[in-house]
Parts: structure tokens; sequence; C-alpha cells
């Protein structure tokens, strides 16, 4: 294992992790090899690509808008969300921009900012390339980079390799890399998969800076429900698609409407926590990757549906669900994918939805077993998901789908905590089928909105969409 929970769950700004978050890392790492390689004084202009889905659906996305920031030296978990807009339009208007604040250039956001809406670069569907320009326009750095998913960034030496994600050297009390060795590690020690996680982790931080990292990341998920459910208005891209989460609060507060089964209310909060946090992550909020911005409402929908609605349910059970989450993130990330422009949504939707339910049947009091089977579950029924997104934007019919995600996580979850743990389809099998699927999907499906929903429903075109 190579990746740690907090590679998995980040501080971050919508509306998209591998297209927002992952750019702006990028463009941050380029600048700081400027400085770092003593260049950056001789820096007259830049030229920034973005490729493949980057280039097709990167407007609506923002990833031009995180490239400026990531340029000026902003990083997604520390940037002031409520400036972005301000800087942005300062480079539009002036043409001019500060290298990492320091070093001024002239700079076209339309002539130097290109969208290659057609053309891929060779080892992943989100690739950039940033050019370093001297004043006789001569080439003082290229780099080559991609955004793999949830945040992830490789250069090109990476990506060209045999594998995206390059094994951390220490050592690890329990490693696993598929959910067969996972368990056999729980039978083999008597441990849970969350108390598992926690031991590797300490390879890494104290079990003190673990615990308190992780309840750092659920008081960000928690207030990004609390921001939805308390913000109306329209969100920013052209469509035109208004907050519901707002509404459906004041609803559930009344208890004016129960639509005949006042039980099933439970599942309306399931559905306003979800909704409320892809709200304020489609209007560029701060929200968490879990395990990616576009599917960042199932995990945090289903842990306050737990602290909220479940009977003995307790915050000392915060660190142990993320864990687990975390857990079976990890073997998507290092066996499939969690990027929506490699393998379709399933790979988003799916995936987090696969790791609320074995968090949730963790946090439940199930066995390893029941655990591993509660994911199996959540993703079986997600396998071939397309990533079909209206004009290039992260709210139809992405918000919804974190609703249905939930819900469908609580489900897979309780279905597998009535079974012994013993079932016919592996995780492991699941995740492979996955990952299959994926790399078989046309790519018009893979968050290019080319295909599925983004052409049969007339919407703004993706040319003039943007946030």
């Amino acid at each position: 294992m190579s990746v740690s929970a907090f590679d998995l769950f980040k501080v971050g700004i919508g509306p998209s992790s591998s297209h927002t978050v992952g750019p702006m890392v990028a463009a941050n790492r380029f600048v700081v090899e400027l400085r770092d390689e003593s260049v950056l004084d001789s820096v007259s202009g830049l030229k920034v690509e973005l490729f493949g889905s980057l280039g097709a659906t990167g407007a609506g996305h923002g990833s031009p808008k995180a490239i400026i920031l990531g340029l000026m030296g902003e990083l997604p978990d520390t940037v002031d969300v409520d400036s972005i807009a301000t800087h942005v339009d300062r480079v539009r208007n002036s043409q001019e921009l500060s290298l990492l604040n320091n070093k001024t250039i002239a700079f076209s956001y339309r002539d130097d900012l290109i969208m290659h809406r057609s053309e891929s670069l060779p080892y992943h569907a989100n690739g950039m390339r940033f050019t370093a320009l001297n004043a006789d326009a001569d080439t003082l750095m290229t780099r080559v980079f991609y955004s793999v998913g949830g945040g992830f960034v490789v250069d090109e030496s990476a990506a060209s390799g045999e594998e995206l994600i390059v094994d951390d050297p220490r050592p690890l009390p329990y490693p696993f890399s598929t959910a067969d060795e996972l368990l056999a590690q729980c039978r083999e020690h008597g441990l849970s998969i969350s108390a598992l996680m926690m031991e590797n982790e300490k390879a890494w931080r104290s079990e003190d800076e673990i615990r308190s990292n992780l309840l750092e990341l659920w008081s960000v998920m928690d207030a990004c429900i609390e921001r939805g459910c308390g913000t109306e208005g329209i969100m920013p891209g052209g469509l035109k698609v208004r907050r519901r989460a707002a509404q459906l609060h004041r609803q559930l507060k009344s208890q004016s409407n129960n639509f005949g089964d006042p039980s099933l209310n439970t599942m309306d909060w399931v559905t306003l926590y979800a909704l409320a946090v892809n709200e304020e992550n489609a209007a560029g909020g701060r929200i968490v990757t879990a395990p990616t911005n576009g599917a960042a409402g199932i995990i945090p929908a289903v842990l306050k549906y737990y602290l909220t609605h479940c009977q003995g349910s307790s915050e000392n059970d915060i660190c142990r669900y993320l864990l687990t989450a975390a857990a079976v993130g990890i073997l998507y990330k290092i066996n499939a994918s969690i990027s929506g422009a490699e393998v379709g949504c399933q790979g988003e939707v799916g995936s987090a939805c696969s790791m609320a339910a074995a968090a949730l049947a963790d946090a439940l009091g199930g066995t390893p077993a029941q655990v591993e089977n509660a994911a199996e579950i959540a993703m079986e029924h997600n396998l071939g998901l397309t990533c079909d997104p209206i004009g290039g934007l992260v709210q139809v019919p992405c918000i919804e789908r974190n609703a249905m995600g939930a819900i469908k996580a609580i489900s897979a979850a309780r279905m597998a905590l009535r079974g012994s743990g013993e079932h016919y389809v592996s995780l492991d099998q699941v995740i492979k089928t996955m990952r299959d699927t994926g790399r078989d999907m046309q790519d018009k499906y893979k968050e290019t909105a080319r295909g599925g929903l983004a052409v049969n429903v007339l919407a703004v075109p993706v040319n003039f969409v943007e946030c």
C-alpha cells in the first residue's frame, strides 16, 4: 500500500478534484520548480495547454481559474474561496499574472491558456502542458502533468511508467493491495479494517495526529453540509440550476411533508446531506475529496446519517468510519481508478458509494467479511455508470447521483449486515470488472460532455459554459 487516508481525503475547492484541484496543484508545482531552478526571474511569458477531458470540459469544471490560482502560488486547501473570483477577474482584465505573487508577466486568458478539445496526451485523459518563455520567446522550461483523479497529480516521467502511484519505501505493519489480502491480515491479527488502517497510518503520523486530522476532515465536511443547507440561489455556469437543499431543509424541519410513510423521512435527510455538499461543490466552495469532488457528498452524507439517525452512534466512531472508507478507497485507487475521465462515473460515485457502504457496515459493528461484502454490493450496482455532465458542469446529473449513491450505500451496508459475510462475488472481482468496464467504455461517456445526457438534453453549449 502506498496511499494514505490523507491522500484520498484532501481539503480543496469545487467543482472537480481532477479538473480543479489537480490543475491547481500542477500549476503551483510548475512555478515552484521555476523558482527552485532559478529561472523564474527570466520568465516573460507562459503557455498553458489542457488536453483530453481537461480540454473538453475544463471550462465548466473550473480548470482555467484553478490554473491561474496555482500559478499565483495558491493551493486548494489554503486558498481563500471568497477571493477567487476577484483574483481571476483581475488577471482577465489586466492581462497580467503574478507568478507566485512575485514575478509579474503578461498573460492573456484567451490566448495563453489553450483548451485542446479533441487532442489528448498519451498517458491519461487529463493532461496538461506548461511552457515558460523568456523575453525572446525561447523556451525556458516545459513540463507535462496528469491529473489522475481525486486531486492526485503525476508528472510525465511517472505517468510513462507501469504504475501511476509510486510505492512509499517505508514498511507498513499490515500491507495489502487487494481485498483478499486485507481480509487475510484482519483474520491473522484479529483486527477490524479500521484498526488495521490506523496501525498502517502510524507509519506516517502519530495516533493523536491521525485522529486530529481525521476529525478536522469531518469538521470541513460537516461545515459544507451546513453551508449547503442554508444557501439559496442559482448555481454558476449557465445552466441556471437552482439549489434545492435549503428548501428541502426547511421542509424536513417543519415535518410538513411525510409523503405517506414518516419512517422514510430519514432517507430524505440523507438526500439533503448529499445535495447540500454537492451544491456547495458545484458553486466552487470548500470541499473534501471523498475520494473525488464529483462524488464528495456520499461519504459525509452517510456519516451524518450514522451520527444523527443511528442508535448508539458516537463521535468517537468518526475516525473508525473514515479509516474504513479509506481502506476501500485505496483498493480502487491502486487496482482500478477513481477518475471519471478514465473509467466513467463508476469510478467516482461508484467508488464513493462502495467506500461509504463499507464504512457504515464497520461503524455498525460488522465483521471484516461483512464490511467487504457491503463494499462489493455497492459497487456491483454502479458498474457501467457513465460520466455525462450536461454542459460540462458538475451539476446535472452529478448532484442527484450523490444523493442516490448515499441511499444505495446505506442499503448495501444493511444488506451485508443481515448476512454472514459469505457472498458469491468478491470485492476484488468487482473492482477488476469496474476497471475492465471503464477500459471498454467509449470516451464520449468519460467526462467529455459528448455523450449520454450531455448531448440528449438541450443545454447551453459546452464551449460557452464556464464557472
